[in-house]
């Protein structure tokens, strides 16, 4: 029986009418032409659609020749790669999807740049990452992570105000789509960047449903809490805003490299890129530069620079950079082009507002910054806590509150004071915790009138999980200490911390919301919290209930 799903790349396009004729009109027509394109108008989709065939031949390999020179022996096998694409409108929007090489037929102009990514930090389980591409701008660095099995985002160090996700890729969580429908217990995958990535329904009624499952998530749902971070770079889309910005960018291209602008791959061309033996770049001319080995960047702004002012963006993106599968950069050796504007990414600062170039498209960093920290902070304080802590008597110190838990609690330990003096910190030694849980969380506590004290208590936790993950010696130490307060019933073997909890009376027993918690304990909190969770330690926060002091009365002597 045939299979009913299979795994395709689905792209939404953007300034495309919903008819067939403007998905045949966004096409290129020399594109059309190299690949000998035949065109069909197929209705059983119900939907207006247009499928595109062809194929890539070259009449011998680019390695023959290069065989014949190393070896002497004549070799010559052809190429030819197929090439299908399917443009289909779907209540308003057009969507493609590319068959073997089709994908090349897609103008990449006309992509949402955004659109996988949108859905898969929506519907990517946040707990199950298996693929995570993020890029730190102005360096030109992109960074791609693999985790066959899945790992929690948390995890895999991604610095949520610096560095920008490209690519997002893990278990799904529930959507009725053709595969649920068809097989509810098989898991299945998404991976989002300028695509979707994930398994379609073959048939023309279930690619369709499932187009509009997909469409529907973006339209009525909000990112999952974890992966919220994703869409905290926003596009620009004020036209206005967008003119100055490039005319800020003009005359940094008109004066010496200052390191502002730096190249970078287009995020739906690695592969291509990977691939690539030979660049050639034009730029206002009528023919390319010499041939390179890879993307120069020194070219393109010796280039950018000797055109007329205002001119010099235009000319980036109306030039283009080809790459080439063979050094001797042939036509039947091209693997894709693009314009150059795609190749550079820059930063533009207009008043306070920060602005960054990728892929050709414009973004705001930081504009909801404070936002994302607001939502991290209410992720980590819980209001069903994993510890169990008595409440604080409000008349009662830190260190007798600390003291008094073991007493309350059977099985915590107190640690308060009782510090690791290892070779590092000899002098004061490192207060690991306050308290230890019966399963050995780290349990940091604080009673705060001021951020001061709350940014001390987190200065404290990262010490501490640093002594502890690489002192041998403060791990010994710490272990002697456990197995001498808990008469004997130590550390696990082999033990690493996993967890801290802040444990926080605020003011006078205010209780502790992403309200009431200090605005600077807000950015050093979620600052503190990130570091350790990419030692893959998990945080909590939680607030300490708080009751009055009790008063005795009691008679005056007389004097």
């Amino acid at each position: 029986m045939a299979t009913s799903t299979s795994t395709r790349t689905l792209y939404r396009l953007r300034d495309v009418a919903p008819t067939i004729e403007a998905m045949f009109d966004a096409l290129d027509p020399d594109q059309l032409e190299a690949v000998g394109a035949e065109l069909a108008v197929p209705e059983r989709l119900g939907v207006p659609a247009i499928l595109v065939s062809g194929g890539f031949e070259h009449s011998v390999a680019s390695w023959c020749d290069e065989v014949f020179r190393t070896t002497g022996c004549v070799v010559s096998r052809p190429v030819n790669r197929s090439a299908g694409l399917l443009m289909l409108a779907v209540d308003g929007n057009v969507y493609a999807i590319g068959y073997d090489q089709g994908f090349r037929l897609i103008p990449d102009r006309l992509k949402d740049q955004r659109f996988g990514l949108r859905f898969a930090s929506r519907r990517v389980d946040p707990s199950r990452i298996r693929d995570l591409v993020s890029h730190t701008p102005g360096g030109g660095r992109t960074d791609i992570t693999l985790v066959p099995d899945g790992a929690p985002v948390w995890s895999l160090g991604i610095q949520e105000h610096a560095q920008i996700v490209r690519r997002l890729g893990g278990r799904l969580e529930g959507i009725n789509l053709t595969i649920s429908r068809d097989n509810p217990t098989k898991v299945s995958s998404a991976e989002g960047g300028v695509g979707l990535r994930l398994r379609l329904g073959v048939d023309a009624a279930d690619l369709v449903t499932d187009i509009r499952a997909i469409a529907g998530v973006l339209r009525d749902e909000v990112p999952s809490p974890g992966l919220e971070f994703v869409e905290h770079v926003v596009p620009v889309k004020d036209k206005g805003l967008v003119s100055r910005l490039e005319d800020a960018l003009d005359d940094q291209l008109g004066k010496e490299p200052d390191g502002r602008i730096a190249a970078a791959v287009p995020a739906d061309h690695w592969d291509d890129y990977a691939a690539a033996r030979t660049f050639r770049i034009r730029i206002n001319s009528y023919t390319a530069g010499q041939p390179t080995d890879d993307f120069s960047l020194p070219y393109v702004l010796e280039r950018a620079r000797v055109q007329r002012r205002g001119n010099r963006v235009v000319a980036l993106r109306a030039g283009t950079v080809t790459l080439y599968r063979h050094s001797r950069a042939e036509k039947t050796d091209v693997i894709w082009s693009s314009n150059v504007l795609s190749w550079i990414e820059a930063e533009v600062r207009l008043d306070s507002r920060r602005f960054f170039l990728m892929d050709g498209c414009w973004y705001e960093i930081g504009k909801e910054y404070l936002k994302a920290i607001r939502s991290h902070v209410e992720r980590l304080i819980t209001d069903s806590p994993s510890v169990d802590l008595p409440p604080w008597v409000l008349g009662d110190s830190e260190k007798t509150y600390n003291e008094s838990v073991p007493d309350k609690r059977p099985g915590y330990a107190c640690f308060d004071r009782n510090n690791v003096q290892t070779g590092l910190h000899r002098r004061n030694g490192v207060e690991v915790c306050d308290l230890l849980s019966p399963d050995n969380v780290l349990i940091m506590v604080k009673r705060a009138k001021g951020s001061d004290a709350l940014s001390h208590l987190f200065s404290q936790a990262l010490v501490a999980i640093q002594t502890l993950q690489y002192s041998s010696e403060g791990m010994k130490l710490f272990a002697e200490k456990v197995a001498e307060v808990r008469k004997g019933h130590g550390l696990p073997e082999g033990f690493q911390p996993a967890k801290v909890v802040f444990a926080i009376l605020l003011k006078e027993g205010a209780e502790l919301t992403a309200d009431t918690l200090f605005p600077f304990s807000q950015v050093t909190l979620v600052h503190a919290a990130k570091t350790l969770e990419q030692w893959r330690v998990e945080v909590e926060v939680v607030g300490v209930d708080a009751v009055p002091a009790v008063h005795t009365g009691s008679r005056g002597l007389a004097a």
